[in-house]
């Protein structure tokens, strides 16, 4: 659902929530969520690998964003659009870097 649209309090199943379509519903079910309440306190990310390993590839990062968003708004925060979140996103997942050099370590 679009985020604008959203009303917490009208939130009941998965395409209630913001960002969430039919297809990432069905995805949603695939790695045991059912119901949106089932998103509090879950590690987004965690539950992104789920899904990778759950569909034996990896899937498109914007997925992980869209978790994050979900995981987030029933944790609390206002709702958003899946994009709010994908620099957060880049930044959690940037490889370590050598503070000297500003380059990756390895």
């Amino acid at each position: 659902m679009n985020p604008a649209k959203v009303k917490r309090e009208s939130v009941v199943s998965l395409t209630d929530l913001p960002n969430i379509g039919k297809a990432m519903a069905a995805d949603l079910r695939l790695i045991g969520i059912d119901e949106p309440g089932q998103l509090r306190g879950r590690s987004p990310y965690e539950l992104y690998e789920r899904l990778c390993d759950r569909t034996g590839s990896r899937q498109d990062p914007c997925v992980l964003d869209t978790f994050i968003s979900i995981v987030r708004f029933m944790d609390g925060e206002e709702p958003r659009p899946w994009y709010a979140f994908t620099e957060e996103r880049k930044r959690t997942l940037r490889p370590p870097t050598d503070s000297r050099r500003g380059t990756p370590r390895r």
